[in-house]
């Protein structure tokens, strides 16, 4: 397959797969899904508007830091379908997520920071379990590893410290597990 012009105003499915890396069954999901459109020629084949190329990159990076297919397409759909979206429009839809993207961000620096730490599951298995959760005391703040899963640690977790009261476990994911993966 050859690169399209860098002029084109319109892409094949095979074009658009090509330039984006992404296999063309699934922009073929996401059209199904509404996270993608395209016209039809008079002999039945796709045509994709060039800016379709933002919006599966967009697609594609969204769903490789979680967020789900239903937050995604929520979000494309304050973007305008009869005009290529202008960078105001990409800033208004960025930033509706960068709280949920910096809670993120600092969920994964705990993981990569911690997770050779007491993570706060229980276990008690470590030597470091017995100080940071003696007794396995952050039980009482809920299931799962509580230093991990929280939106606040607290610096000592000892017996004596403040309870957990602002820990809170991420909320579900409401696409459920994903089937579909290209």
């Amino acid at each position: 397959m050859t690169m399209p012009a860098w002029n084109a105003k319109e892409l094949t499915v095979g074009q658009l797969a090509a330039r984006s890396g992404v296999a063309v069954s699934a922009l073929h999901f996401y059209e199904r899904q509404g996270l993608l459109s395209s016209r039809r020629t008079s002999g039945n084949q796709r045509r994709y508007r060039r800016d379709s190329l933002r919006r599966v990159a967009f697609i594609r990076v969204s769903q490789r830091v979680g967020i789900p297919l239903a937050a995604i397409g929520e979000a494309l759909r304050g973007l305008p379908d009869e005009r290529t979206p202008t960078r105001a429009d990409w800033e208004t839809l960025s930033t509706t997520w960068r709280t949920e993207l910096d809670q993120r961000i600092t969920q994964l620096v705990r993981l990569r920071d911690d997770l050779s730490d007491c993570i706060g599951c229980g276990c008690l298995s470590l030597d470091t379990c017995v100080l940071s959760n003696p007794h396995d005391r952050l039980a009482a703040e809920g299931p799962g590893a509580r230093r991990l899963e929280c939106d606040t640690v607290p610096a000592d977790c000892s017996p004596d410290s403040a309870p957990l009261q602002d820990c809170v476990a991420p909320p579900a994911q409401p696409d459920g597990p994903r089937t579909h993966r290209e």
